[in-house]
Formats: structure tokens, C-alpha cells, sequence
């Protein structure tokens, strides 16, 4: 695959109308928020660094923008398949924390290298995310802050900092719509714990969600239909690694279950095949978890009967989230990927302020 570098934002991502992605799926419009071009790739920036600075502020007392000058710093500590974990540490980086993230043996060495990179340790478990998450609840018990999120209590603070994080996204997203005077009829947003899902229809309400999962690793739509969070048991391997949850997020249930999502489980032939199509017919370089989104909305719209069961019709306009750029399509300077990190806090604290520090080095 060729290697190039994409933009890094520190401001909106963009939102890009794709025509061919329309003409395949026969609506009026696919628009696409390219969460590639964020620090470290991925959307899980927003909520991942933003729960972790809130986290160390709470724990300490200490103002966020203040957080850098300790040296007493609890350890933060999730549970990742690669991109909460980056989000955790690039917030640990950048506050002075030290972090440890807990992968299961499925997680790409890849992933893993650019966690340590940024100086967290990394501890590794056998079984499935859901083994990893249960690992780092324990280790959190004994020292360091659990930013986890995903949680079996619907309150749980620290989870619902990682979504408020996400409606950053949600508040572009409705700031770009209004400028170019187009409403979204529909958004079909791909899930593992849900907590994207649920930032997306609380924050874009007048769009009607479809929750999409992989066939093989699907536990929000089981959720939905028990009216509780239920543990899916398995192997949960998928191409769309980032989607393989077996237990979805009481926080971000309850929020779905008010707006009543359409469930669409996708088959791994559809989950690979919408990475090569947004690739060739959109040139947005994701994965098979980034472009889930996609698989579910050709799903639906190729099959009469569930394109009239979500109100699809061809002056539909849908929303997709590319959720993270494909780790091989491109290299990223670390120091410069940081240092976006950095203003992008910076941003996203703006009423407490960060200190310049290494922000003033950034090439957004």
C-alpha cells in the first residue's frame, strides 16, 4: 500500500460528499466525516484525551491547564483494541501522567508499538477485549485512575466524558450542515460499545440512526433487544477489529434506547468490501471498522424491503463517519502527531487554557 501523509486537524475535520457513494446506494447524498484526519488517525481522541485530563483534574484537584506541572500524577489505565488506548496515552504524554493499557493478543503489534511510543506500558491478555477490559477494572482497583469507555453503570462519570468528548464531533458536524444549508435525513453509524453511536444520535437527533455491527461481534443490537446490556460470548473475530465488543456500554444504551436505532448486522464480505469501496470511489483510506458505516447503509439500501423499513428513498441524505484512516496507508512524524494532540486539548480546554509548550510547534 502507498505511504503518504494525510492532514492532521486541530480544528473541524471535513465533511466530504461523496456522489458515487450516493449514486451506488441510489440517495440524493453521502456526506462522510473524515475522522482520519485527526491526531493519531482516529475519533477516539475526542473522548479518550478529554475523559483522561478530566480524570487527573478531579483526582488532584488541579486545574487541567495546571496538570502538566505536577509530578505526583495518578496512573491512568484502560482497556483497549488500540485507538482508546492511544487516546489515553497521548493524555498522559501530554499531562506528565504515567499510563499502562491493557490489549488482548488480537490488537496488531502496530497498535501497540505507537501506544509505547508515546511512553505507556503495555500489559497484554489472553481472550477477548471484553477479558481485557475486565483485567484493567481489576489493576484499577488496586493503583491508578480506570479510563475506561465502557461501563455496566449507566452513570459512570469517566464514560460519559469519553462521549461528551465524541459530541465534539456532533457539534462540527451541525456547524458544517448549516453552512452548506443541508439537513441529514439518516446517519448509519458502526458500534462496539456504542459510545460513538450513542455521541451521534444525542447529538444529531433529527437524523435517524442505524447502529451498525459486525455479524460475528455484535452486542448493542442484542442489548437493544433484551432492554439491558448482555455479554456476547465467542472468539468475536472480525476484519473490523475496532467493532469486536461482546459487552456494549450501559451509559450509551441508555442513551440509544431513547432514540430507538434501527439495528444492521453486516456480514465481514460487506465490512471488506465497503473498505475497498470508499477507497476507489471516495479516496478515504480506512478500515473495515472505519467504513462499517458504509457496509450497513448498502445493506439496507440494495434490499427493498429494509430501504422501506428505514425510509430510504432516492432524496435521502446520509451521514457515514470514517472513524480512523487505515494504519498502513500513511506515517505520521510522531512529534508532529503530538504536538496536534496538544493544540487539540488545548482547543478542547479552551475556558481553562493549556500551556503553550509543545502546541506552538504544531504544522496543522
Amino acid at each position: 500500500m502507498t505511504h503518504f501523509d494525510l492532514p492532521i486537524c486541530t480544528t473541524a475535520t471535513a465533511l466530504s460528499d461523496c456522489p458515487a457513494l450516493a449514486h451506488r446506494a441510489d440517495v440524493g447524498r453521502v456526506l462522510v466525516k473524515l475522522e482520519s484526519e485527526r491526531p493519531f488517525g482516529n475519533f477516539k481522541i475526542l473522548g479518550g484525551m478529554t475523559a483522561a485530563l478530566r480524570a487527573l483534574a478531579r483526582a488532584t484537584g488541579t486545574p487541567v491547564a495546571q496538570l502538566p506541572m505536577r509530578r505526583d500524577l495518578p496512573r491512568l489505565i484502560c482497556a483497549s483494541d488500540g485507538n482508546h488506548g492511544l487516546a489515553v496515552a497521548a493524555a498522559a504524554n501530554i499531562a506528565g501522567a504515567s499510563a499502562t493499557i491493557y490489549l488482548h493478543h488480537s490488537v496488531p503489534r502496530a497498535r501497540a508499538d505507537r501506544i509505547q511510543a508515546l511512553g505507556a506500558s503495555i500489559y497484554w491478555v489472553a481472550g477477548t477485549y471484553d477479558h481485557a477490559v475486565d483485567a484493567a477494572i481489576e489493576a484499577a482497583r488496586v493503583d491508578g485512575i480506570l479510563l475506561a469507555d465502557t461501563s455496566a453503570d449507566r452513570n459512570d462519570p469517566i464514560v460519559k466524558d469519553v462521549i461528551s468528548g465524541y459530541a465534539t464531533m456532533t457539534d462540527e458536524i451541525g456547524a458544517q450542515l448549516a453552512e452548506i444549508g443541508i439537513a441529514v435525513s439518516h446517519q448509519f453509524i458502526q458500534a462496539g460499545v456504542g459510545g460513538l453511536a450513542a455521541a451521534m444520535a444525542q447529538g444529531l437527533p433529527e437524523a435517524r440512526i442505524a447502529v451498525v455491527e459486525p455479524e460475528q461481534a455484535a452486542c448493542v443490537a442484542p442489548a437493544l433487544a433484551a432492554g439491558r446490556v448482555v455479554r456476547i460470548e465467542g472468539s468475536l473475530q472480525t476484519c473490523a477489529e475496532m467493532l469486536a465488543c461482546g459487552e456494549a456500554s450501559a451509559p450509551a444504551l441508555a442513551i440509544l434506547q431513547r432514540h430507538k436505532p434501527i439495528p444492521v448486522l453486516v456480514s465481514e464480505a460487506a465490512l471488506l468490501a465497503a473498505a475497498e469501496i470508499m477507497r476507489d470511489e471516495a479516496g478515504i483510506h480506512t478500515t473495515p471498522s472505519g467504513s462499517a458505516g458504509l457496509a450497513g447503509l448498502l445493506h439496507m439500501a440494495n434490499d427493498g424491503a429494509l430501504r422501506q423499513k428505514a425510509g430510504i428513498d432516492p432524496s435521502s441524505t446520509i451521514l457515514l463517519v470514517a472513524t480512523e484512516a487505515h494504519p498502513d496507508a500513511h506515517i505520521h512524524n510522531q512529534e508532529r502527531t503530538l504536538n496536534a494532540a496538544y493544540a487539540l486539548a488545548t482547543r478542547l480546554f479552551a475556558d481553562t487554557g493549556l500551556p503553550n509548550g509543545i502546541a506552538a510547534n504544531v504544522d496543522a
